[in-house]
C-alpha cells in the first residue's frame, strides 16, 4: 500500500529538482542559445559558490533520509523472519532500493563534479540518472504490493511519467545540445513530483473520489461505476497538472527572455519566423528562377 507522507516526501524532492531544472534550462538557453548544452544537474549561483552543488546535495541527502525512513523506521528493524526477508515489509525494501539508486547518482555526480575523483562527462551522468529512473520504473511496475483498482490506475499513470523521465535523460546523453530535450527532462521530473502529491491527497487524503474509501489499508469502491468515475477523475487531474506546468514553463521562458535574453535569441526567433513564412511554392519558384538564370549565363558564354 503506502502512506500520505510516503508519497509527499519523494514528491517534494522530485518537484523541487524538476522546477529548478526547468528554470535553469530556460535561463541557460536564453542567455546563450547557440552554445546551449544539456545538463543533468544545474549549479546554484551566488553566495561565493558555496551553494553551487546544492541540487546534488539535495538529491543525495534527501534520498538517503527517505531511504532510512523506509528501511529503518517503516520496518521497525524487523528485516528477517525465520531466516528470510520479512514478507510484510517487502514494499519497504523495494522503496529503499529505488532510493538507493538516486543516492548513488547524487554521490557519483558530487564525486565527479566537486572532487574529480570520478571524472565523468555529462552524457555519462545522464545515463546514470536514467538508470536510477529505470530502477524506479521497474520497482513500481513489478511491485510486490499488487496495485489494483483505483490505486493501481494512479500508479499506472505514475509509471508512465517515470518512463518519460527515462526517455528524456537518455536523449539528453544522445542529443547534448538540444534545449527541448533538457526542458522535457525538467518537465517530466516536475510532473512526477506533482503526481506523487496528487496520489497522496487522493488516496490517503481529503480528495478521495465519491463512492471509494480507504479501509484496512486498501482502496475499495462500492461499484465498478464508482471506480471508472475515479479513474476519469485521475485523467482530469493529470491534465490540470500538465496544463499548469505548461503555463509555468511558458511564463518562465517569457520572463527569462525579457530579463536575460541574448541578442542571438531574437535573431534566431526572427530567422525561424522567416522560414515559417516561406511557402513551399514560393521556394520552388525561386529555385526555378535561379536555375533559369544560371542556364542563361552558361549559354551566353
Amino acid at each position: 500500500m503506502g502512506s500520505f507522507m510516503g508519497h509527499v516526501l519523494p514528491g517534494t524532492l522530485f518537484l523541487a529538482v524538476g522546477l529548478w531544472h526547468i528554470w535553469s534550462a530556460v535561463v541557460r538557453f536564453v542567455m546563450n542559445p547557440k552554445g546551449f548544452q544539456v545538463r543533468v544537474w544545474n549549479p546554484v549561483s551566488g553566495f561565493d559558490g558555496r551553494l553551487r552543488y546544492l541540487e546534488l546535495y539535495v538529491v543525495a541527502i534527501g534520498a538517503f533520509i527517505d531511504m532510512c525512513i523506509e528501511l529503518l523506521y517503516s520496518t521497525h528493524l524487523q528485516f528477517f523472519v525465520n531466516g528470510v526477508l520479512n514478507p510484510s515489509h517487502m514494499n519497504d525494501f523495494e522503496h529503499s532500493g529505488m532510493l538507493l539508486m538516486f543516492f548513488i547518482f547524487g554521490v557519483v555526480a558530487l564525486l565527479s563534479q566537486q572532487t574529480g575523483l570520478v571524472p565523468l562527462p555529462e552524457g555519462a551522468l545522464c545515463l546514470i540518472a536514467a538508470t536510477a529512473f529505470s530502477a524506479e520504473y521497474f520497482l513500481f511496475y513489478f511491485h510486490s504490493t499488487t496495485h489494483k483498482g483505483l490505486e493501481g490506475y494512479y500508479h499506472l499513470l505514475l509509471v508512465i511519467l517515470i518512463g518519460l523521465c527515462i526517455l528524456s535523460t537518455i536523449f539528453g546523453a544522445l542529443m547534448p545540445t538540444s534545449f527541448p530535450v533538457d526542458l522535457c527532462c525538467g518537465i517530466a521530473i516536475a510532473l512526477q513530483g506533482l503526481w506523487f502529491y496528487q496520489t497522496a491527497f487522493t488516496l490517503y487524503g481529503p480528495m478521495m473520489p465519491e463512492g471509494c474509501r480507504l479501509k484496512e489499508n486498501m482502496i475499495s469502491c462500492h461499484s465498478p461505476e464508482y471506480q471508472v468515475r475515479g479513474e476519469l477523475l485521475a485523467n482530469f487531474q493529470l491534465f490540470i497538472i500538465a496544463f499548469g506546468v505548461l503555463v509555468a514553463v511558458v511564463g518562465s521562458y517569457g520572463f527569462a527572455a525579457s530579463r536575460f535574453g541574448h541578442p542571438d535569441l531574437r535573431s534566431l526567433s526572427w530567422a525561424n519566423h522567416q522560414i515559417m513564412l516561406c511557402k513551399p511554392g514560393k521556394i520552388r519558384k525561386e529555385i526555378t528562377s535561379l536555375q533559369d538564370h544560371v542556364c542563361e549565363r552558361v549559354w551566353m558564354r
